[in-house]
């Protein structure tokens, strides 16, 4: 895969090849694999349900002690934050309520007599920010409470959003989903192009971005059954897009704002009707 992004990159940069070469295959990598970092974070498309084993009595954990598989054969480095949480009781599991810190801290660390072995986990938050520490070289992660402490050694099952091993050859297994992979390329040429400090190649970056976040909303896009279409929070909403865009018309006078509220469809106005999905242009 690393050939593959290093050829689509070069071809964005028209980048020739040695003597001459503008960038470096070794600065190229770097750029690749900084995307795919990134991305990763803003398209959450990297799922992998975590585990970690609890200690009677502690209540805190890291990212870093999170189980995500084997890197060598899932692409996965290590988590980005956690979005669900459950723990196995008997031959199933049960589902744990999260808490925004501030509430957490309030109704759950504010207590001077805290109960000690309280049983399974009836709440947790996420207090420390940040991927799990991997290559990326920071020694600072994530990290999240449970309340209360728990009486025995639990499993928490965890809905974790992950970030990808840096790909070293064509042999480093590609975490990253298509269609997805085809934003990447588009990413690092802007770090290729920001990289060279001149105001025509930054230009060119703004306009690679512009295209790279076009496509990572294409991939959620399509990612996203009809009958499911906001199941992932990426994906936008629709209604409020077409109607946002009937508003815009009105500004630049391309519609007149009666036509925009005049009664169609039953009566409703056509705002009204395109967020019944009824609406016509």
């Amino acid at each position: 895969m690393l050939t593959a992004y290093e050829t689509q990159v070069a071809r964005l940069l028209q980048n020739p090849a040695a003597p001459t070469s503008l960038y470096t295959t070794a600065d190229i990598d770097s750029y690749i694999n900084t995307a795919r970092g990134q991305l990763a974070g803003e398209a959450e498309c990297i799922r992998y349900l975590g585990t970690i084993s609890t200690v009677v009595g502690q209540t805190t954990y890291n990212f870093a002690d999170i189980s995500t598989g084997v890197s060598a054969t899932n692409g996965i480095e290590g988590v980005v934050n956690i979005r669900q949480m459950l723990y196995g009781l008997g031959n199933g599991k049960m589902w744990v309520p999260s808490r925004n810190w501030e509430w957490f801290l309030q109704y759950h660390l504010n207590n001077p007599v805290p109960v000690v072995g309280g049983g399974p986990p009836a709440a947790w938050s996420q207090f420390g920010q940040g991927a799990a520490p991997g290559t990326t070289g920071s020694v600072a992660g994530g990290t999240f409470y449970i309340d209360p402490a728990p009486d025995a050694v639990y499993t928490l099952y965890l809905d974790c959003v992950c970030y990808p091993i840096a790909l070293a050859d064509d042999t480093t297994v590609e975490a990253i989903p298509y269609l997805w992979t085809d934003a990447v390329p588009f990413f690092a040429a802007c770090y290729a192009l920001w990289s060279s400090q001149t105001n025509a190649r930054m230009a060119d970056a703004e306009r690679y971005f512009n295209t790279y976040l076009k496509f990572i909303q294409r991939a959620r896009s399509a990612s996203n059954a009809e009958v499911l279409r906001h199941q992932y929070a990426q994906a936008g909403d629709t209604i409020r897009r077409e109607q946002a865009a009937m508003v815009g018309y009105c500004a630049r006078g391309e519609l007149e704002i009666g036509e925009v509220l005049a009664p169609v469809d039953g009566g409703a106005s056509y705002l009204d009707a395109v967020a019944m999905g009824a609406g016509k242009r």
